[in-house]
């Protein structure tokens, strides 16, 4: 698995929406050329407790997407890519933020 900074230049791939085990209200964002799918698999078994993908949206950029929506959040941050709001509301931010940098299709 590629560390998430060498992703920052990705032209089309994933954002998703994660929940974690052992954090009940909070979330991961992040961004991946990977398939959502897969990605949560790796996650999930090189980690204690489990990964949940929630929501991934296929769409160019998706790298500036996430950051669009981290930086829409800050105030939320509970650590790095890891957000203390709804699974509903990030959802939702991922799909208007996609709109704003072309989609390609969406995938749930």
């Amino acid at each position: 698995m590629k560390d998430s900074l060498q992703y920052n230049n990705i032209s089309v791939g994933n954002v998703y929406v994660m929940t974690h085990s052992f954090f009940t209200d909070v979330v991961r964002i992040g961004c991946t050329p990977e398939d959502p799918h897969e990605y949560t698999k790796l996650l999930s078994a090189k980690t204690p407790g489990n990964y949940e993908l929630v929501f991934s949206l296929q769409c160019k950029n998706p790298c500036k997407v996430k950051e669009r929506i981290q930086n829409y959040l800050s105030a939320q941050e509970y650590v790095k890519e890891f957000y203390q709001i709804p699974s509903e509301l990030a959802e939702r931010l991922l799909t208007r933020e996609a709109l704003v940098i072309p989609s390609l299709n969406i995938m749930n």
